[in-house]
């Protein structure tokens, strides 16, 4: 598919839902007037990042107390399935990430609640999901259509439909989807950020999710190299955070 394409297909996907006006107000705005906003900060964060990063064994071990290998061997069927039906779907995603980060996480938390920014195929979901069954808790996931591919049917596709119980999927941008989940759920157990990847929309959504993180929570948010959005926020509450370095990006993980 061209650039042109992508372009006209995802425009025309947004004039058929009204509903989404909102946000193409904003694309429009991102796309233009703050075309430089992605990357605001990023080399700063990028040398910051790099001199704090340690690995998600490292990080699972010093923030959870807990070794990692368990997970792979505890779930290595249903992951073995997750990869298959990833090899097998014909839309092209976002890949697995540091599940195990994830996982762990929610175990110390011993979370009930979770929200979480961004699903593609949802593997942060599967993690996530697989922590949250053993204590009947909820995963609040908030995702955009895809307007610019037929993908839509497709977003959450390594998720077993036995966990998909324990889901609720909210297919708007984060600034309508938040707001509806926050009215469901007011505290979460773990925060995992992986949307807007914009400094200002990144801004925002930190605020909004740190608002609703309980004491003793933990929050994580993918590619904080991408600008300086994490580690500002990180200096404007005074917070200690951990870097993870994995696969060549960084991730913040902290516990509140």
């Amino acid at each position: 598919m061209s650039e042109i394409t992508r372009v006209l297909k995802t425009f025309i996907g947004y004039l058929k839902r009204p509903d989404l006006y909102p946000e193409l107000g904003r694309k429009i705005i991102k796309n233009t007037v703050n075309r430089g906003n992605a990357f605001k900060g990023k080399e700063k964060t990028h040398s910051w990042a790099a001199g704090k990063a340690v690995s998600q064994t490292e990080a699972v071990s010093k923030l959870f107390g807990r070794e990692i290998d368990e997970f792979r061997t505890d779930y290595a069927e249903v992951l073995k399935t997750a990869a298959q039906r990833e090899k097998d779907c014909p839309v092209k995603m976002g890949g697995p990430g540091a599940l195990e980060l994830l996982y762990y996480a929610c175990e110390f938390a011993n979370a009930k609640n979770v929200v979480e920014t961004g699903v593609a195929y949802g593997w942060s979901s599967l993690a996530s999901l697989l922590s949250l069954t053993k204590r009947d808790g909820t995963l609040y996931s908030s995702d955009m259509p895809y307007l610019a591919q037929d993908g839509d049917q497709y977003v959450g596709y390594v998720v077993p439909e036995n966990l998909k119980k324990s889901w609720k999927l909210f297919r708007f941008a984060d600034k309508e989807s938040l707001p509806k989940i926050f009215a469901e759920n007011s505290v979460f157990d773990v925060l995992h950020y992986d949307s807007d990847k914009s400094y200002n929309g990144r801004m925002w959504a930190y605020d909004e999710l740190y608002k609703h993180l309980k004491k003793g929570g933990v929050f994580i948010s993918d590619d904080i190299g991408d600008n300086s959005a994490y580690q500002d926020f990180c200096e404007k509450y005074s917070i200690e955070t951990t870097v993870v370095e994995y696969e060549g990006k960084y991730i913040g993980v902290f516990v509140k």
